[in-house]
């Protein structure tokens, strides 16, 4: 079934299935979120042989790449004296504890006990979890059961220069993904050259769809837009026109929560240049801190702005890629880390909003009652902008 909604529309989620905010084992919004793979660190930060700790979803777990190159995940602590694994150390595609040398292969299955003259490796295992690395980032599955295929973006997948990068936010992954087009106008009206084009009265439609949610604009000058916002944080942008990039641009952003009230952002640009062209361009940001650590400091200067400490329009001549996001950062940790929705008065502009709402009611809901959720899949390949 295929749900629209439109300009006068202002029906709200009912408050018992809108609990989006608690992400922890055992909540219905966690157990839905561990029905998808989610990204969890950057591919080009985990060298050969090395683990770090990485906590998601509320939960801590121990990420290490093999010596094959392989990542993988299993639980935070050794099943022997629950010490933290990630302080180990790597062998092949196996990790050995460093408090008594018990190993795990990526499985979570326990291979050796040095120290037991009767070794019962058989008896014990801690979690594995399915790893795979994608478009320059780690994805886990850290749900029950077998995995479901890892989503793929064919236009993600097309000839061009992939970057990544990713950035903290204190406030809850759903600050970030409840959010409406018309911001643009006023979140971004430093950032956005043509942000006057979104100040007049737009028509809004959105529609449900295979990936999620798509939003239909047209603003007060003619122009349209379509912007896609997939389950359960996706937001996706094939073959747009960035300001800062010399070519079309396929945009992924994915919102991993950390916890119920902070998130890490997962960002892939595939900036579709090749040959001599992709060469130049990779050259050019080479070793640029602008371009491979743009949100160095950004959570405490967000911090900073809200506090009153400085003035969000004072940071106008910074760096554009920094400047969306201070700005973006204000606004939704502005909200509350977690916002309180009971006295929001929503509008006709945020049908977007409603309908995502809407469709998280009804797939935990679902879940909830024992009963199929949606499968979603991405957008088919589509035609590069001319």
């Amino acid at each position: 079934m295929v749900a629209t909604i439109a300009n006068n529309e202002t029906e709200q989620t009912p408050a018992d299935w809108g609990d989006v905010y608690h992400v922890g084992p055992g909540t219905l919004a966690g157990n839905y979120l561990r029905t998808f793979w989610h990204p969890v660190f950057l591919a080009r930060e985990l060298p050969v042989g090395k683990a770090r700790p990485i906590h998601v979803l509320g939960e801590d777990f121990t990420l290490y790449r093999g010596e094959s190159g392989q990542p993988h995940v299993v639980d935070f602590r050794c099943a022997h004296r629950r010490t933290q694994l990630s302080i180990g150390w790597v062998e092949g595609d196996a990790i050995r504890c460093r408090y008594h040398g018990w190993a795990y292969d990526a499985g979570g299955q326990c291979i050796e006990q040095p120290g037991e003259p009767e070794p019962f490796c058989g008896r014990v295992k801690i979690k594995g979890y399915p790893t795979q690395e994608y478009l320059g980032l780690i994805f886990a599955y850290l749900g029950e059961g077998e995995a479901p295929p890892l989503p793929r973006y064919a236009d993600a997948e097309a000839p061009g220069v992939v970057e990544t990068l990713t950035y903290e936010r204190r406030c809850s992954f759903y600050n970030n993904v409840d959010n409406d087009v018309l911001h643009v106008a006023f979140v971004h009206h430093w950032s956005v050259p043509d942000w006057h084009t979104w100040k007049a009265i737009p028509t809004l439609t959105a529609e449900e769809t295979d990936f999620g949610v798509m939003q239909h604009v047209t603003r007060g000058n003619g122009s349209t837009s379509h912007t896609m916002m997939g389950m359960p944080a996706i937001s996706y942008r094939p073959y747009a026109r960035e300001i800062h990039d010399p070519a079309p641009t396929t945009h992924l952003a994915w919102r991993t929560p950390v916890d119920d009230e902070s998130h890490r952002g997962f960002l892939v640009d595939v900036v579709h240049l090749t040959g001599e062209e992709a060469d130049a361009y990779r050259k050019g940001r080479e070793g640029n801190p602008l371009f491979t650590d743009p949100y160095s400091g950004t959570p405490e200067i967000i911090q900073q702005v809200l506090a009153g400490d400085i003035e969000l329009d004072s940071l106008r001549e910074v760096e554009r890629i920094r400047l969306v996001n201070f700005e973006d950062g204000a606004t939704q940790v502005g909200q509350g880390e977690i916002p309180d929705r009971e006295n929001e008065h929503l509008g006709r502009s945020d049908i977007g909003v409603m309908l995502h709402r809407r469709i998280w009611a009804r797939e935990m809901r679902a879940l909830a009652e024992g009963r199929p959720i949606k499968q979603w899949t991405p957008p088919p390949a589509r035609a590069p902008a001319v």
